[in-house]
């Protein structure tokens, strides 16, 4: 005889068994504040389980009073914590949840809709299928709808539904619902990357049109939104692309076998297909494919595996196994688009961490093309990117990188760009496209080297960089201290900062973009001095530790002196030589480091001056004697 619990189990696994084999939809809900997502989401949770048919029902009743766990979701006290969290004023960056109904599986992000939230609304739409973009009745479309809609569109998200909520508040006024879908409309339809939007009228706290049709909208004969996503047909884009598949580690368990692990990115591949490996080109055929519950004859998109192949090349981490009859690119310069997600303005020139995937390379950013403004989707000039402004900007990293466009492969074509200093993820970015020049442009060889210019001068290349307020005296230290070089016979020169803005940076002002372009100008003429044998003095105020670690990462560690002049803003203020200062706090001089522009001191310099206390004489010698030792 057969116990209640074992039948009941089997029916469990039966129900799980026909999950797997259900299509799975991604969606995400997005819009401005208190438009009433987690509230749609909270009752599509709540009313999908009457989608359930009724042997379900009652197993799950069964499970409870045997004391088994039934299937998944509690739905009312799923929806009870969502208003617990609103009540209690808890902001949620992006939640995910699951649920199921007899046709397909979803996962929902549900993002928040303030501006400072708004990479975590980008982040939950690089994965979705489709977007709900809701609008609340009362206010119509908002600037958050816009932007969010354009960054919906913008990591190619295809279908739109646009659910016009909390009719009951405006007496499900037929007329105020197709006035928001007009003017909705008429920014999306012409602007945005999007192939269909549909509107549907609703009330979340209701109910009104989320499951069942109702009859508060007798003018509206559409779908209701849980009839639109059992319906909506979505292409698999990732599967019938290109083979694909970003090296994670190289799995050596034994010296018999080496294999390269990774999550297949798109396409598909099997035993004895040629494949070509990037960066570099070189091609193989597999040899198997490993995972751990065996060996596989093919696989795909989605699936993660260890691939050997049949000739040994050199594969490490970050390099991408292609199809070689639809190749990868390599460049190392790319058109982008970058939406900026950190509150300190996005910076062209600095140096910021590349991540693509498992790719990584130090990246710089370039001028700005235009800035996107998501209201009229204007292109408008500018310097800078503020916090969730977007922009388009030529980047450029450190090495050659396998990339796709971002239309073509979202894995390969997508990336993350990280602070160097607090390592704080700060922007994302797409890649529309490598740019020619870097196709055109190789490094030249040349037969004379560093090391051969420097052994004809008997001396070892150096920057010595000085760095300190205005009048903290790096320009007199740093003259004292090339005389004396000199006069020991060693060969120098000195760049100072105002002689550079008289030339080179002549076209550089004093915000903080400009500086950071003149300090990596400094910084590439330097690391050219150092190519030439010489001994390099650099005397300028370089106020940001970001630009002063760039600086440092062009030559080896032991070419770089950082010497930080330590004098306090109120002596410089007293000598004041050039009058600068005067100037400054009368307000002649806007961005003037140290009073309305920061300054940011050395972490650890190899040399610190107290000017306070040594006399420039003094300061010369104690860094030759660290230089000649």
């Amino acid at each position: 005889m057969v116990h209640v619990s074992e039948l009941i189990s089997t029916d469990i696994d039966s129900y799980l068994k026909s999950h797997e084999e259900k299509s799975l939809l991604r969606f995400i809900t997005c819009g401005s504040v208190d438009d009433g997502k987690s509230t749609l989401i909270g009752r599509m949770l709540y009313e999908s389980q009457m989608l359930f048919d009724d042997q379900l029902s009652a197993l799950k009743n069964d499970s409870k009073k045997l004391g088994t766990q039934g299937d998944g979701i509690d739905f009312a006290l799923l929806v009870d914590g969502l208003a617990a969290e609103r009540e209690q004023g808890i902001t949620i960056d992006v939640a995910y949840r699951f649920f199921s109904t007899e046709k397909r599986k979803y996962i929902v992000a549900d993002t928040p809709g303030h501006e400072e939230y708004t990479r975590n609304m980008a982040t939950g739409a690089s994965t979705a299928d489709v977007a709900i973009i809701l609008i609340d009745a009362k206010q119509g479309v908002l600037t958050q709808t816009r932007r969010h809609s354009f960054i919906v569109s913008m990591v190619g998200v295809k279908k739109v539904l646009l659910a016009v909520n909390k009719l009951d508040l405006v007496d499900y006024s037929e007329e105020i619902y197709r006035q928001i879908v007009s003017d909705y409309s008429d920014f999306a339809e012409n602007a945005l990357d999007i192939e269909s939007i549909t509107a549907v009228p609703i009330s979340a706290l209701l109910g009104d049109n989320v499951v069942d049709k109702s009859e508060n909208t007798p003018w509206y004969n559409g779908e209701t939104i849980m009839q639109y996503l059992e319906n909506i047909e979505v292409q698999n884009q990732r599967k019938q692309a290109s083979f694909r598949m970003p090296v994670q580690w190289v799995n050596r368990p034994n010296p018999n076998f080496r294999g390269f692990s990774g999550l297949i990115a798109s396409g598909e591949t099997k035993i004895g297909d040629k494949v070509r490996v990037h960066p570099g080109g070189k091609e193989s055929t597999i040899e198997s494919i490993v995972t751990w519950e065996g060996e596989l004859q093919q696989a795909s998109a989605g699936q993660s595996v260890t691939i050997t192949l049949n000739d040994k090349i050199d594969v490490s981490r970050g390099d991408v196994i292609a199809t070689p009859t639809d190749p990868c690119g390599e460049s190392d310069q790319f058109q982008s688009r970058i939406l900026w997600m950190s509150a300190d303005a996005m910076i062209p020139g600095r140096q910021y961490i590349f991540k693509s995937n498992t790719q990584s390379a130090t990246l710089t950013l370039g001028k700005l093309k235009h800035r996107i403004e998501v209201n009229t989707l204007d292109h408008l000039p500018a310097k800078t990117l503020e916090l969730n402004e977007i922009g388009v900007c030529n980047i450029s990293l450190d090495k050659r990188i396998a990339y796709d466009s971002y239309g073509d492969n979202q894995t390969l074509g997508g990336f993350i760009v990280i602070d160097r200093l607090t390592n704080n993820t700060v922007g994302m970015g797409l890649i529309d496209f490598a740019l020619r020049r870097s196709e055109n442009i190789h490094w030249q060889k040349m037969d004379v080297s560093k090391e051969s210019r420097a052994e004809q001068k008997s001396q070892t290349p150096k920057i010595i960089w000085f760095t300190g307020l205005s009048g903290s005296g790096k320009s007199s230290i740093a003259n004292i201290l090339e005389k004396k070089l000199q006069a020991l016979g060693k060969h120098t020169i000195t760049l100072d900062g105002d002689n550079m803005r008289h030339g080179l940076n002549r076209d550089l002002g004093f915000t903080a973009a400009d500086r950071v372009e003149n300090i990596r100008r400094v910084g590439e003429v330097a690391k050219l001095m150092i190519n030439s044998g010489l001994i390099c003095i650099t005397s300028f105020i370089s106020p940001f530790e970001s630009e002063r670690k760039m600086a440092r990462s062009l030559v080896s560690e032991d070419e770089f002196v950082e010497i930080f002049i330590d004098t306090p803003l109120s002596v410089c203020e007293e000598r004041d030589v050039k009058g600068l200062y005067a100037k400054a706090r009368s307000g002649k001089i806007p961005n003037f480091t140290g009073i309305s522009s920061p300054y940011e001191p050395p972490e650890k310099p190899e040399i610190r001056i107290d000017t306070t206390k040594l006399s420039a004489e003094a300061a010369a010698n104690q860094i030759i004697e660290f230089i000649l030792e």
